[in-house]
């Protein structure tokens, strides 16, 4: 379930949809390039970036999911916000993916030769990006074909770089030509740290990205997730805080979470009953934790669809409170819709 804010910058009804760059906190940034790995597909690194100081507030683009934030500052109302968020209820972790094919987001990873499709935007045209997009007729669809959910599609160009994303996604043979249907699409250059359009809202809520969010099997399976998972809120802030560009709230309430926002797993939170996928994710969850990305059930975070999962291993994250986590400070300031 997600909403949707149809309140809009004067600057953003004029702006074209862009992957632009973001300056905020550009000094912080070192020219100088990590030694581990990133996040990758392939040979495609998912937004790759500069080394950071370890006690850096969180990156106000989209090498945030990246960023460790183990060590950055708290935001000064944390308490407050664990404290609005648990209020409303389902204040435990709760991991919304797993073995059955239609927990989690699927995607599909294609080459040069999958043909570009065109998109019919259905709701939010305006905001989205237009151009061809190289997503397979018979691309996954969360939830399954029958769903009447978010229906987000997913797809990496792997010859490219490029993520293709799509929200409310129905592949249509007629009128020909065969095309997708969305309310909204983003073509992501996984090259690129840019932002979306401030007031722009991307395949999901807050504008963000929904690919670089997800717990993989195969990175959980190589012993470690190196980069922020995915979390939704059944309250939010009617604001956002970049990486995010967009807000859905409900609620002027400041001690909401807006979209955009940083939270990771305290410090002290004992691992000691965690093993296996589950230690592995609650590990991540210390280094880099979660940024809030759309409304839904309170503290779902989000995965990848694969029949690998051990669902009863992670049914051990579920043990996890939501007390047990704190707000991260960000480099970016909030923006009030």
């Amino acid at each position: 379930m997600r909403g949707r804010s149809t309140k809009l910058t004067a600057l953003a009804l004029v702006a074209v949809a862009a992957l632009g760059t973001s300056a905020i906190g550009a000094k912080k940034r070192s020219k100088k390039l990590p030694r581990g790995p990133y996040p990758s597909l392939g040979s495609c690194a998912v937004f790759p970036q500069p080394e950071l100081a370890p006690t850096a507030p969180s990156a106000a683009d989209q090498t945030a999911w990246n960023q460790d934030v183990s060590q950055a500052p708290l935001h000064p109302d944390s308490a407050a916000i664990i404290d609005r968020i648990n209020a409303g209820g389902g204040d435990e972790l709760h991991p919304d993916f797993g073995s059955p094919r239609e927990y989690g987001f699927p995607y599909a990873v294609v080459g040069a030769k999958q043909k570009r499709v065109r998109v019919r935007f259905t709701a939010y045209g305006d905001e989205s990006d237009r151009g061809r997009y190289r997503v397979p007729p018979k691309a996954l669809v969360e939830g399954g074909r029958r769903s009447d959910g978010d229906r987000h599609v997913l797809a990496i160009d792997r010859s490219r770089c490029l993520l293709y994303e799509l929200y409310r996604a129905f592949f249509r043979k007629r009128p020909k030509p065969p095309r997708w249907n969305a309310d909204s699409g983003v073509i992501w250059n996984l090259r690129s740290p840019g932002l979306r359009t401030d007031g722009f809202t991307s395949a999901d809520a807050a504008g963000l990205p929904v690919f670089p969010g997800l717990a993989r099997f195969d990175e959980a399976q190589a012993g470690e997730i190196r980069h922020a998972l995915r979390v939704t809120f059944s309250s939010t802030r009617d604001a956002w805080v970049h990486p995010a560009s967009h807000c859905a709230g409900d609620t002027s309430d400041p001690h909401a979470p807006p979209m955009g926002m940083r939270l990771r797993l305290r410090g002290d939170y004992s691992l000691a009953g965690f093993s296996g996928h589950a230690r592995v994710i609650a590990v991540a969850l210390k280094r880099y934790g979660l940024i809030v990305a759309d409304n839904g059930s309170n503290w779902f975070f989000s995965g990848a669809s694969d029949r690998r999962w051990d669902d009863e291993n992670l049914n051990q994250l579920k043990q996890i409170p939501g007390g047990a986590f704190e707000v991260v400070r960000s480099a970016a300031p909030v923006h009030l819709c």
